[in-house]
């Protein structure tokens, strides 16, 4: 190795002891497949009880569903069932590839010699909590006010938000998948109706897109 190469290479773990230290680069690839996994099961349960409700209703009930994803008329009776049914997928997913993308970072981070909870691990949960939480309440709001067919759209937006807001304090790859979920979520909000489709895509597909891409690139080897 000549000298130039030596100092080369110097430099290439001074860069990326700094990069340690002010950011937290020990999130998993994995654990993207897995969310996107999951979530994707999440987004077929949802579909099969969607079906399941218009077998059950009568002919020509299909102008109810209609008002309900596109929120023509007031929300008829037998959809509050529905409701509760959907969100409880939801926070089942969610529930699942919180408590995977947690155990499989901690893992990362004791393999790479990163405290999991230092002070550039505390800035990104900080940063991704402050859109995420407002998204949240925004969707409930939504709900409330029988507004569904926004819901899906606002979530992906306000996902997307707080991967771009909290991408400087992690690897910087993450803020593409960011922008990749704003544009699907702008994309169904021209197209209210298709929100289960669009849940698949962004919390599904782009997940095992991201978290494969994130494998290969950082922990494979």
């Amino acid at each position: 190795m000549t000298d130039q190469e030596k100092h080369l290479q110097d430099l290439k773990e001074i860069r990326s002891l700094m990069e340690k230290s002010s950011k937290f680069v020990s999130l998993s690839g994995l654990s993207g497949i897995i969310t996107g996994v999951v979530a994707l099961i999440g987004a077929a349960l949802a579909y099969y009880r969607l079906q399941q409700h218009w077998m059950q209703s009568d002919g020509g009930r299909f102008a109810e569903y209609s008002s309900f994803v596109h929120n023509t008329i007031p929300v008829q009776l037998g959809w509050s069932n529905l409701v509760f049914d959907l969100v409880a997928i939801a926070c089942g997913v969610l529930f699942v590839a919180v408590v995977a993308s947690t155990y499989l970072t901690v893992k990362t981070a004791k393999k790479n010699g990163q405290s999991m909870w230092d002070k550039s691990s505390q800035l990104l949960a900080v940063n991704m909590m402050i859109p995420l939480a407002i998204g949240g309440v925004f969707a409930l709001i939504m709900i409330k006010q029988d507004l569904f067919g926004l819901v899906a759209p606002v979530t992906l937006i306000f996902y997307g938000l707080a991967l771009i807001n909290s991408s400087k304090y992690t690897l910087h790859d993450i803020r593409y998948l960011g922008f990749a979920e704003v544009i699907l979520g702008l994309m169904n909000a021209a197209s209210i109706g298709y929100g289960i489709f669009y849940w698949a895509i962004g919390f599904g597909l782009l997940h095992i897109i991201y978290g494969v891409l994130m494998y290969f690139k950082y922990e494979r080897k």
